[in-house]
C-alpha cells in the first residue's frame, strides 16, 4: 500500500482542520491505520489509530475529544479531523499503515508511511 496525506495549512487557533490520507495498492481495507505527528527537535507521537472496519479507535491523551479519526474503506481514505486546534497541534503530521494486531501506538509497528503534511496555527 502507499499513502499520501493532505489537507494540511494555516488555521487560527481554535478553528478546525481535516487531514486525508489516500492509500493505493493493496487492499486497504486489510490495515489498521494511524495518524503520528512530529515537531520541530521531537520525536514522532502517537496521535490517533483506526481499526481495519473502522468500528474501533484509540486516541492519544493530549488529542482526545478534540480529533476525530475515521476512513472510507470504499474510498481507501483515512481521515483526522481535528477541532479546537491550538499551537501545540501544529506539527507535520504523518498517516501510517499496520498489519499489527492489537492497537499498536508506537511508530515502529507501523510499516508503510505517507510523506506527511504539515499545519500550523496562528494565535
Amino acid at each position: 500500500v502507499q499513502l499520501q496525506a493532505s489537507g494540511g495549512g494555516l488555521v487560527q487557533a481554535g478553528g478546525s482542520l481535516r487531514l486525508s490520507c489516500a492509500a493505493s495498492g493493496r487492499t486497504f481495507r486489510n490495515y489498521r491505520m494511524g495518524w503520528f505527528r512530529q515537531a520541530p527537535e521531537n520525536d514522532r507521537e502517537f496521535v490517533a489509530t483506526i481499526s481495519r472496519s473502522g468500528d474501533s479507535t484509540y486516541y492519544a491523551d493530549s488529542v482526545k475529544g478534540r480529533f476525530t479519526i475515521s476512513r472510507q474503506n470504499a474510498k481507501n481514505t483515512v481521515y483526522l479531523q481535528m477541532n479546537s486546534l491550538q499551537p501545540e497541534d501544529a506539527a507535520v503530521y504523518y498517516c501510517a499503515a499496520t498489519s499489527t494486531v492489537g492497537v499498536p501506538t508506537y511508530p515502529a509497528a507501523y510499516h508503510t508511511w505517507g510523506q506527511g503534511t504539515q499545519f500550523t496555527v496562528s494565535s
